[in-house]
């Protein structure tokens, strides 16, 4: 079950900051991808996987997954002919949840299935009518973060450029987590595989206006994307002072390089401290 909170409370920490694609129907990648640096693995049902080779890569998927590796899959798109058959991965230890792409409203069935197995549902946010209803598929029942399919959302929407004509449609995904009580969502891929420069400057982006991480393709983009969303050395040093001054002063206001210290920011203080106590995933 989700853990939803109060937005005057402190968002969660410690949320997965890289989810790694893998396509369904190459299995000889599963056991690399779960070896890799990401925090979580996604088999790849859709996009990844051409029409014919559909049953082939479900099949593949089913056939790998045991509860020591969970993952997660993203599974074909509700008015899709293989929607039905992808849901019976549902009942799978080795499956964390679902990444539900073209996401617009999240089905009675979908949720049910996900509350009574424990899974987690993951909405991919890439059409107008998915975002207009953000609010909604955030507040869903099961869904522990929203994610942004930047690619398919900059067709449907006529957008061309990937700054500041997402600006807006990305703020608002944080802001509508930031209300739901769930995780900061995750932002969109960046296709430019081998562009370091390009994959920092997006997830540095990402990061700043309060995404909690970012979709990836490729496992050389992981470590970048890692380093991005984890809290620098300065940050964690600074935290440190500010929660042992304030366990020192015994209630007394205090003040760091000359700042006064209140609520907000020991809350950050505590933040950061949660995301660099990130526990490795078992692999």
């Amino acid at each position: 079950m989700t853990t939803r909170l109060s937005p005057t409370t402190a968002p969660p920490a410690a949320a997965a900051r890289s989810f790694l694609f893998v396509p369904g129907d190459r299995p000889d990648r599963f056991d690399k991808a779960w070896a890799s640096a990401a925090d979580e693995v996604i088999l790849d049902l859709e996009d990844a996987v051409g029409v014919e080779r559909k049953v082939h890569a479900r099949a593949a998927v089913s056939a790998w997954l045991i509860p020591s590796r969970p993952v997660f899959v993203r599974i074909n798109a509700v008015e899709t002919a293989w929607y039905e058959d992808d849901l019976e991965l549902l009942t799978n230890p080795g499956v964390l949840g679902l990444m539900v792409p073209k996401a617009e409203v999240l089905d009675s069935g979908l949720v049910s299935a996900c509350a009574t197995h424990g899974k987690r549902l993951l909405p991919i946010v890439e059409t107008a009518v998915g975002f207009q209803r953000a609010s909604l598929l955030a507040t869903t029942r099961c869904v522990e973060r929203l994610a942004f399919g930047t690619l398919d959302f900059q067709v449907d929407m006529g957008l061309t450029g990937d700054d500041d004509a997402l600006l807006y449609f990305r703020s608002r995904l944080v802001l509508e987590s930031r209300l739901a009580g769930i995780q900061a969502p995750l932002d969109g891929v960046t296709p430019a595989i081998g562009d370091v420069a390009v994959l920092s400057a997006d997830a540095a982006r990402s990061k700043r206006i309060g995404f909690g991480g970012k979709l990836c393709i490729h496992p050389s983009q992981l470590d970048e994307v890692n380093r991005c969303f984890a809290p620098s050395a300065a940050d964690i040093k600074w935290a440190e002072e500010v929660v042992q001054a304030i366990a020192k002063s015994h209630g007394a206001a205090i003040a760091i390089d000359g700042k006064m210290v209140d609520r907000p920011v020991i809350l950050r203080a505590e933040r950061i401290l949660g995301s660099a106590r990130r526990l490795p995933r078992v692999r």
